[in-house]
């Protein structure tokens, strides 16, 4: 049914309780947070009919719960990453020595020609789940398109610095391979006293930059400066990322993401699964709930842009998604339910309907 793929209209989880069995009667494990009609909107995506939030779907929750199923291993890595080729790079490389990084008079779009021949497509790799999934598919797709922001090909949504706007001929080397990727702010989990029940707070989403450096042979190796366009490109998209994922929904989506691996690796944890009764085999068997159905992206065409800085010719390339669900649990990170709200919230809800799968 069309209210249980969109999990009548949340479009965030905010918190998860857990209900133990109890007097004979099964457990629940509870996801809720702010829902709303839904639509379509032109790219096909679900979306709020009032805020323009995309809604949680079901089956990327299905996918999270595959990661962190009761019996797996815990620390889990899921993500993704789009890399140049070694020979790609190596092409490059030589490329870019033939027609000289000093101004050579030649126009940009020929120059981004000759190195997009010369780099090929770029790999995409998923770690972690099936790249046949949605859930695959949004991780990639919100890494490609911040990519083209940070390098100039894509407008922001906001008002904002990115790498191409601040990079300096001076401070970027000449073989320079910028890598920016998202990772979770793991300090977003404030747990009850008891252990069932989380709240999912903050904006979830940080992106982070890693500098690289390109051998002859296309080898890349750790910068060993950092580049300050870099930094303040990856630090005001961290700022402005609620902004940001606001006006464009895939970034919504990426964040939306993280909190389901984040829901699901506290599940598994502490064992919601066994308190409740509840094994979510329905939903974690292929056979029955068939959520491998995309084509996985396997290329890329390569993004890439090409300006002159102080005679510098600057080549920006990188990018990925990086997420380790279960360090968002671990004691350093978790915040303290000092005030009892999260516990207040989920007594609050204790009262679940026996006859419907969601209410408001």
């Amino acid at each position: 049914p069309d209210d249980l793929e969109k999990l009548a209209g949340l479009t965030r989880v905010q918190y998860v309780f857990v209900y133990p069995n109890a007097d004979g009667k099964a457990g629940e494990v509870v996801l809720a947070g702010p829902a709303e009609p839904w639509m379509t909107d032109a790219t096909g995506r679900t979306i709020g009919a009032e805020s323009g939030a995309p809604t949680v779907l079901l089956e990327d929750l299905a996918a999270a719960l595959r990661c962190f199923a009761p019996g797996h291993p815990r620390d889990r890595l899921v993500g993704c990453s789009i890399d140049p080729r070694q020979e790609g790079l190596a092409a490059l490389q030589a490329f870019l020595k033939k027609v000289g990084r000093v101004n050579p008079n030649a126009g940009a779009d020929e120059l981004v020609a000759g190195m997009k021949d010369a780099l090929g497509t770029q790999i995409v790799s998923v770690q972690g789940l099936s790249p046949a999934t949605h859930f695959a598919q949004v991780m990639v797709e919100a890494d490609y398109r911040m990519k083209l922001i940070g390098i100039g090909l894509e407008p922001p949504p906001v008002r904002m610095s990115t790498w191409i706007d601040q990079a300096s001929g001076g401070a970027v080397a000449a073989n320079a391979l910028q890598r920016w990727y998202f990772v979770p702010d793991y300090q977003c989990v404030r747990i009850s006293e008891d252990d069932l029940a989380i709240e999912l707070v903050g904006q979830g989403v940080k992106l982070c930059g890693a500098d690289e450096v390109v051998q002859a042979d296309g080898t890349r190796l750790g910068a060993n400066r950092a580049d300050k366009a870099s930094r303040m490109f990856t630090e005001t998209f961290t700022r402005k990322y609620a902004e940001i994922s606001g006006r464009n929904a895939v970034y919504a989506q990426l964040r939306t993401l993280i909190d389901l691996l984040v829901a699901a690796a506290y599940m598994q944890e502490h064992d919601a699964y066994g308190k409740a009764g509840w094994g979510a085999e329905q939903l974690r068997d292929e056979t029955i709930y068939a959520i491998e159905r995309l084509t996985p992206p396997a290329e890329v065409e390569t993004a890439i842009n090409a300006v002159w800085r102080q005679n510098r010719l600057l080549t920006p390339i990188g990018g990925g998604v990086t997420v380790h669900p279960r360090r968002a649990l671990d004691p350093p990170n978790l915040l303290v339910d000092e005030k009892g709200t999260v516990d207040a919230a989920r007594t609050g809800a204790q009262a679940l309907p026996a006859d419907r799968w969601w209410w408001d």
